[in-house]
């Protein structure tokens, strides 16, 4: 009963892959221009602990507060 049915058309042509275009380099100008900055806002942005402490290793650095007279104490 295959007269009851068409035969397949045939398959087009596959048409030939077009190359690839190159790749970024990984070592360009652009990115170590990028790696810099990224580098120098992380530098800024590490302030850390210390800049939040506000004596030394020996203590207050003015006396100002424990010679004054208090209220409280007297």
């Amino acid at each position: 009963m295959s007269f009851l049915m068409p035969k397949m058309p045939a398959m087009p042509a596959i048409p030939a892959p077009q190359p690839l275009p190159e790749p970024p380099k990984y070592d360009d100008k652009d990115r170590a221009a990028e790696t810099a900055a990224k580098q120098a806002k992380m530098r800024a942005a590490r302030t850390g602990r210390s800049a939040t402490i506000l004596t030394s290793a020996q203590g207050l650095e003015d006396d100002e507060t424990s010679t004054k007279k208090t209220l409280l104490g007297g």
